[in-house]
């Protein structure tokens, strides 16, 4: 079967970080259906709003239609909920998360939903591709069999599928969808060749076809769990210096000198990528009877850093004759990393958690979070700007914001009391320690 862009009709299922920017690249070449569950988010996208901060009004602007027949005259992104707006495609592409549990379990519900969702509208001759992040065989294995369930069609007989995995960085304005490169893959030669064809249509950086979904697949998910891993050993580092009385910072600064030493810094892992991924391919990895060392172990250093951030700041209030029970803590950010307002998976929750254990009043900023959000899932109370009443015992620099780049942190400060960075963001002479 030969494909052609002629009369494409593109749906992308899911408008969250990753399927919004797609959504709109695609757009300005084709006719373009996004689809997303939330009632919510179509109408904020309606009116030009994207509370993920990845895209502008004026880019949304530019290509929304104000009705799905529009779209049979002009290209264009017209955003719904509605289902059965999205019978007519002849591309799905699925850009649901892939989370997991309270247990670190895979959660796979988002994308075999998703799949069913598929499996009701699509049509013979149409093609799948699958964005998620997930482990290797996840899409052949799980995905194909309910679409082919649902439907009726016979796979790479009556409909075909590819796999393109995202490399969306939230809160990165440089290395944007167009300029990172695309891995791309389908499940025949002819529907690769398709796939890879209409990703270079809009991804200047180029492509890379891999020779099977299951490469793809496996490929994405070790680009998160090598980060991961990094950033283990240099957070183990960290308190190897720190209980040394050496400064992690300057070590890594002086080490990066050397031309292939790799600069990661020590910090919070969170989030749906690198503190979540590297437990798909464990998953995957237990299925077929091996038991991960490196990757389980990267993961426990890395999940153990807000306990240590807890417990290093306890100890600095002590040395400082700092009374425990009912002092003031003010903490700096609280959403999964810098310049974005995504808060799922945050670790500072876990840091919370923990100091909350000695009786503290903590107040947590965060001038991007949004407060419902962070009350819904965490149950905890955040403030946009600092109280400018309150002067605090501790201050943790948890998220370095842009916005507290030129903050007057002494300001907030008690005349004894405590500043920990997190991040090595602020200027060294301001705090008592960093991590």
């Amino acid at each position: 079967m030969s494909f052609s862009t002629e009369n494409l009709k593109i749906c992308i299922i899911g408008l969250g970080y990753v399927g919004l920017p797609l959504a709109l690249e695609f757009a300005k070449k084709y006719k373009v259906i996004g689809f997303d569950i939330s009632s919510n988010r179509v109408s904020q996208l309606i009116n030009h709003e994207d509370i993920t901060l990845e895209v502008s009004s004026e880019e949304i602007a530019k290509v929304l239609v104000n009705s799905i027949q529009s779209l049979d005259n002009k290209n264009g992104f017209y955003p719904t909920h509605d289902s059965s707006d999205i019978k007519d495609s002849t591309i799905y592409i699925v850009t649901v998360p892939t989370p997991v549990d309270s247990s670190n379990r895979p959660d796979l519900s988002p994308l075999l939903s998703a799949s069913s969702t598929v499996g009701k509208v699509i049509k013979k001759g149409d093609i799948v591709i699958y964005e998620s992040t997930t482990y290797p065989g996840c899409t052949e294995e799980k995905c194909i069999p309910i679409i082919e369930e649902v439907s009726g069609l016979k796979y790479n007989i009556d409909f075909f599928a590819g796999y393109s995995p995202e490399r969306i960085n939230p809160g990165d304005k440089v290395n944007t969808l167009t300029h990172i490169k695309k891995v791309t893959s389908g499940s025949t030669p002819e529907v690769a060749e398709f796939v890879t064809y209409l990703y270079d249509s809009i991804i200047t950086a180029g492509t890379y076809q891999a020779s099977s979904i299951i490469i793809a697949e496996s490929a994405k998910i070790i680009e998160n769990s090598q980060r991961d891993i990094n950033i283990a050993f240099v957070n183990e580092l960290a308190k190897i210096f720190n209980l040394l009385g050496i400064d992690t910072t300057e070590v890594l600064e002086a080490a990066g000198t050397k031309w292939n030493f790799i600069p990661f810094r020590p910090g919070l892992v969170g989030g749906y990528c690198i503190g979540v991924d590297p437990y798909y391919l464990v998953q995957k990895a237990m299925e077929i009877g091996y038991h991960s060392e490196i990757i389980l172990a990267g993961r426990r250093l890395n999940d153990s850093m807000p306990s240590y951030i807890a417990s290093e700041v306890i100890k600095l209030m002590i040395k400082k004759d700092i009374v425990i029970n009912n002092s003031s803590i003010l903490i700096l950010g609280f959403t999964f990393k810098e310049n974005c307002p995504d808060v799922r998976n945050t670790k500072v929750a876990s840091i919370v958690k923990c100091l909350h254990e000695y009786d503290l009043n903590i107040s947590i900023c965060d001038p991007l979070a949004n407060s419902e959000e962070v009350k819904c899932e965490y149950g905890l109370d955040i403030f946009n700007k600092i109280p400018e009443s309150e002067k605090f015992d501790t201050i943790i620099l948890a998220v370095p914001h842009q916005e507290f780049k030129d903050l007057n942190i002494k300001k907030y400060c008690k005349e004894n009391s405590v500043i920990y960075d997190c991040k090595s963001f602020l200027d060294r002479d301001l705090v008592d320690s960093r991590l």
